[in-house]
């Protein structure tokens, strides 16, 4: 049921919140002050001990540190502003996204000129509520920067804002319960980040035989060019006019293949598609210079790939484990390899020289079952980290959930009767 038919709610500019909520403008409840950035002619004012924070590291989070640093006659001789620890840092403007993101200071730290900070001077107002609470609103505060000729923020319209505000238990109850979810949060993102540089360097020593397996460790790698290993393969489409064919791409940086559309052949003007089989190893040759590589998995089977992709298999399965290959081509040398058989003026026109490619060479295991174990082990990686995000992005829309209905007052926390009196502003 809507607020709308519900007792105990009341119409507001910011829509339906319950009776005993105040609305009031964040200038009521914080001082907003921009910072500044001194100047960069002055070495004396750079390289100091004061955290100096930028828009770039204001992503709705704590922020406990920063890149820069500015020294204490560089905060004294500019219009750069030292806010302590607890206060809300908005984005005003910057690239992208980054207008409208907040973030909170868990140190203390000074702020350029395209940031605000939000210092709580209200003894009623909870730090975090209020952070939490335009965190939630990030959408409708990114609009209030569009009026005028620039798309940006500034410290009048930030002073704007108006504030759904509970009591303070009331808001201390929603910070305890969305804090639970942020920790869930912050612990599932450090172990992505382990886990990714763990699978970094498993790369990094199995692909090139640093780190080896006991029992394959009496068996030495060989050196083949690759024209000796892969074979390109063309399978002709059969066109029908109502068949529909499902056409996949490969993304940049050895980020995967992706079904990009699907078309009835009567739609397909330039009828050069050719059919990707599970097992293939394919190459953009546009674009393979940015790491547009990859193996053609069991989803994918029988879908058709343009005439500029490059489809591979392997000549003797004795010699290569394709999956081998595809883990290969993520590394540095891979990406070289490519770039040097690659020509034209400009990065993002550069066209790929198959025969070239083909004369290089590539080291492998000599034992097939070697590359096997070591495809196998990063896949398990691989899945660990896929597995790891899904948890992250779970904890992230079901927090966003419960913002929807606690920093609305939708559904309300349970406090005592005697904690329900709001004070006054």
């Amino acid at each position: 049921m809507d607020q709308e038919n519900k007792s105990g709610y009341k119409k507001t500019k910011i829509g339906w919140i319950p009776e005993g909520w105040k609305i009031r403008e964040l200038r009521n409840i914080a001082n907003i002050v921009a910072g500044g950035t001194p100047s960069r002619k002055k070495k004396e004012y750079w390289n100091g001990s004061i955290p100096w924070l930028t828009t770039s590291l204001v992503s709705f989070n704590r922020i406990n540190e920063t890149e820069e640093f500015i020294s204490e006659v560089g905060l004294s001789n500019s219009s750069a502003k030292l806010f302590k620890k607890g206060t809300l840092i908005m984005a005003m403007y910057g690239q992208g996204k980054t207008r409208g993101r907040v973030g909170i200071l868990e140190i203390d730290a000074a702020t350029n000129q395209a940031c605000a900070g939000i210092v709580v001077n209200k003894k009623s107002i909870d730090k975090y509520y209020l952070f939490h609470n335009l965190c939630f609103r990030y959408n409708e505060i990114r609009e209030i920067g569009h009026g005028g000729n620039q798309k940006n923020l500034n410290a009048e319209l930030i002073r704007n804002i108006p504030i759904p505000i509970p009591v303070l238990f009331e808001q201390k109850k929603i910070v305890q319960i969305l804090n639970t979810w942020d920790n869930g949060i912050e612990i599932t993102q450090k172990l992505i980040t382990a886990k990714e540089q763990q699978k970094k360097a498993l790369m990094q020593q199995l692909l090139v035989g640093k780190k080896r397996f006991p029992e394959f460790e009496n068996y030495e790698w060989r050196e083949y060019k690759y024209n000796e290993l892969l074979l390109e393969v063309r399978r002709a489409v059969s066109f029908k006019d109502n068949e529909r064919y499902h056409l996949i791409s490969v993304r940049r940086r050895s980020a995967g293949l992706f079904q990009r559309e699907s078309m009835y052949g009567r739609q397909i003007k330039t009828k050069d598609l050719r059919i990707a089989k599970a097992g293939d190893f394919i190459i953009s040759k546009m674009q393979i210079v940015h790491g547009a590589s990859g193996l053609v998995t069991e989803k994918f089977d029988g879908m058709k790939i343009s005439g500029s992709y490059i489809a591979l298999v392997v000549k003797n399965q004795n010699l290569l484990a394709i999956e081998f290959l595809d883990w290969l081509s993520k590394m540095p040398y891979f990406y070289h390899q490519t770039f040097i058989s690659s020509y034209g003026v400009h990065i993002e026109k550069m066209t790929f020289d198959f025969k070239t490619f083909l004369k290089l060479k590539i080291y492998v295991p000599s034992n097939i079952e070697e590359q096997q174990k070591i495809a196998s082990v990063l896949q398990t990686a691989d899945k660990e980290i896929g597995l790891l995000k899904k948890k992250l992005t779970k904890l992230q829309q079901q927090k966003k959930g419960l913002m929807q209905v606690l920093l609305t007052g939708k559904i309300r926390v349970k406090i005592d009767e005697d904690k329900t009196k709001n004070p006054g502003f």
